[in-house]
Formats: C-alpha cells, sequence, structure tokens
C-alpha cells in the first residue's frame, strides 16, 4: 500500500460481529472466558484492548515496523522506551529536545542511576566524543523542538551499528508521512501521537514502534506491568485521526514555508528557524530524508526581551496561545516558559533559545488569513 492508503486501511478490519466499518470503541474492563484461561485473545483491558490493537497495527505499518505499543501519552511511551535500560547505563541525546524530555532523563531516570549526555548531532565526532562503553542508546529529535535544527538519521544509525549502540528516533514533529526513521536503520521510534497523529487537539496518546519483535514484545511487558495504557476512546480518536494525517501534514506544510517566507521579510524579526530554506544548517539532509519540512516555524525578534515576545504572543488572533502542536488549528508559543521551562536558561541559551523566540505550529486555516494575522501581531509591538 501506498501511504495515504494505508492511513485508512493499514491493520484495519471491518468489526466482524456486525460489519461496522469503522473500528468501534470497545468500552470494557475485562472479558468473559470460557474457562480459566480460555478466552478469545483478550482477557483483561490493562493488557489488551482490540481498539488499542487496531491502532497499534495501523502505526506498526505506518513506520514500516514489526511492532507497534500504545501509551497514555507521549512521555509514558518514553518512559517505557527509557526503561530497556539498567542501572549505570547511559544514552547520548541530542541537546535540542522537548523540556519535557530533558525533565524525564536527568529529574527521573537521572537520580535511578541512568546517565545522560546531552550534544549536538551535526557532526559524528560530537557524539562519539559524548560515547563510551556505558552508552546504550543513542535518542534523537528531528526536526529538534524548537530550533528545528536537522540530524542525520542514517549518519547516526550507520555510526551506532558499529557501537552496537540503539538508536531511538522522536518522530513527533515529522510524523510517518514525512519521515520513517526505521527506513533509514533506527531500531526505536516514539511519537507524542497527542500531536499529528491525532491532530485535532482533543486527546492525549503516546506510541512507540519497534524495528524488531524482541523489543516490541519487551516494551509490550512493561506497557502492562506499569499500567500506562490509553483507554479505548483514546485509541479510537488517535485511530480517527490518523486517516486524514496526510491530507493534514500536507497542507500544514505547505501554510508553514509561506510562513516562514513571510516572516523573513518582517523588519521586527530577528532570525526565522525552517529546515525548507537552503540557508538552513543540513537542510540537504532535511530534504533526502523528509518528503517536506514540516508545519513547524520558530523565530526570535530583534528586540530580544520576554516582554516583546509576551505582548506578540498575546496580539496574535487565529494563532492560539497553548502549548501543543500538530492540530488543525494553528497555535503559538513561548518555549522558554512553556514547552521549555523546565531546562535552565543558560542550557537553553547554548542552543539559540533565546528570551524571545517564538514557536509556531502552522495550521491548515486559509494561508491569507493566517499572515494577516501575523503581520497585525507584529504591527502592534
Amino acid at each position: 500500500m501506498k501511504f495515504g492508503t494505508k492511513v485508512i486501511h493499514a491493520g484495519i478490519e471491518p468489526d466482524p460481529s456486525t460489519g461496522a466499518i469503522m473500528t468501534p470503541i470497545y468500552q470494557t474492563s475485562t472479558y468473559v472466558q470460557s474457562a480459566p484461561g480460555d478466552h478469545q485473545g483478550y482477557a483483561y483491558a490493562r493488557s489488551q484492548n482490540p481498539t488499542r490493537t487496531a491502532l497499534e497495527n495501523n502505526l506498526a505499518a505506518l513506520e514500516n515496523g514489526a511492532m507497534a505499543v500504545c501509551y497514555s501519552s507521549g512521555l509514558s511511551a518514553m518512559d517505557a522506551v527509557l526503561r530497556l535500560l539498567n542501572p549505570g547505563e547511559e544514552v547520548v541525546s541530542t541537546n535540542d529536545l522537548y523540556g519535557g524530555s530533558y525533565r524525564l532523563m536527568n529529574q527521573v531516570f537521572g537520580k535511578n542511576g541512568i546517565g545522560f549526555n546531552f550534544v549536538g548531532m551535526d557532526t559524528i565526532d560530537k557524539i562519539d566524543a559524548a560515547v563510551n562503553e556505558n552508552t546504550k542508546m543513542i535518542w534523537i529529535e528531528t526536526p529538534t523542538n524548537p530550533m528545528l535544527s536537522i540530524i542525520d538519521i542514517k549518519m547516526v544509525c550507520d555510526y551506532a551499528k558499529t557501537k552496537g549502540v540503539k538508536v531511538c528516533v522522536d518522530n513527533t514533529f515529522a510524523s510517518p508521512y514525512l519521515q520513517n526513521p526505521i527506513d533509514l536503520g533506527a531500531d526505536i521510534i516514539i511519537h507524542s501521537a497527542t500531536k499529528y497523529l491525532g491532530g485535532h487537539s482533543d486527546v492525549v496518546h503516546g506510541a512507540v514502534i519497534t524495528k524488531d519483535i524482541e523489543t516490541g514484545e519487551k516494551l509490550k511487558f512493561i506497557q502492562n506491568a506499569v499500567g500506562a495504557v490509553p483507554g479505548p476512546q483514546d485509541c479510537f480518536l488517535i485511530l480517527r485521526g490518523i486517516k486524514t494525517l496526510h491530507v493534514r501534514v500536507q497542507r500544514a506544510c505547505e501554510n508553514a514555508r509561506k510562513i516562514a517566507e513571510y516572516l523573513l521579510t518582517n523588519e521586527k524579526v530577528n532570525r526565522v528557524y525552517y529546515p525548507g530554506f537552503e540557508s538552513h544548517p543540513n537542510h540537504d539532509v532535511a530534504k533526502r530524508q523528509m518528503k517536506d519540512f514540516g508545519g513547524m516555524v520558530s523565530f526570535d525578534l530583534k528586540d530580544d526581551s520576554f516582554d516583546s515576545a509576551k505582548k506578540l504572543l498575546s496580539a496574535t488572533n487565529l494563532f492560539a496561545l497553548a502549548e501543543s502542536l500538530g492540530g488543525v488549528e494553528s497555535l503559538i508559543g513561548h518555549p522558554a516558559t512553556m514547552t521549555h521551562g523546565s531546562i535552565p536558561r543558560a542550557e537553553r541559551l547554548k542552543i539559540g533559545l533565546t528570551d524571545s523566540l517564538i514557536r509556531l505550529s502552522v495550521g491548515i486555516e486559509d494561508i491569507d488569513d493566517l499572515i494577516e494575522d501575523l503581520s497585525n501581531a507584529l504591527s502592534k509591538m
């Protein structure tokens, strides 16, 4: 199947009892057994649910993986992946990543004996300098959050194989429509399905897709043992959102390109971060490993202060001031105080995350209205 067919049909079958074309919401906590251990593949809803099974099969197909496991949030999915590690083992992670990921690594797993080294991943030399005999995983976000840096997934995976190290790619910003890390050599893919997969800002959800069954089964065990599972309604909503993933993301990409081009012309804007620009670092890598350049745009202001950013953030109308991303509606956010508030200011500044940095999640509204909204807000500063 081509991707546009996969989102609608892969792993999805009509309900065998009624013929319903949409996967039913199996709202049950347990299942009747005819004898102890004699059931129809489902015993207890923490362990299995038919709505969740359909979603996991669909996600595995979208990412060309062997297995998918779903969780109650993106961070609980990440938590499960990090539980694959043992005390004393280490992770090399990109130094530009979601603040919640940084917090989970440093303040939760860091206190439980897992080591984390945060480095720029634009060259193998930087990664190699951080890898040691205890390193068991390399953690990638690309495009990164919020600086939209591009990491060469194949380059990192080829290097990791020489060290016997697994690679996990957070594919939330790209979505399976734009990028398939397993095809480039990754072992594990993680998604905050709350974002582009769901696409309608109405559900919190997480997913992990694995290259091999063995790793998938380990994660399935953790899913059941820890219990961080999504409910059937949540799984239904993600399945519903996925059916339009390709058309939504493509429209967001088209809008983001025009927004980025407009921001370059505005005299109050200092820098625009958008992988689609030829001047963007690793633009050629993005062009090679992504179908398009995504629906996210970041920029900072010539008046580099939180007060300036606050004025702009409060002046938009269509761009709603809110955390999250990837929905059909456009959002505007301030990473330093919102999504990345848990990262110390000194660390943020090292990667260029200034006090005036603004992050846009560009939606699928009419582009002329979106540009007018930003233009009006910038003119009021």
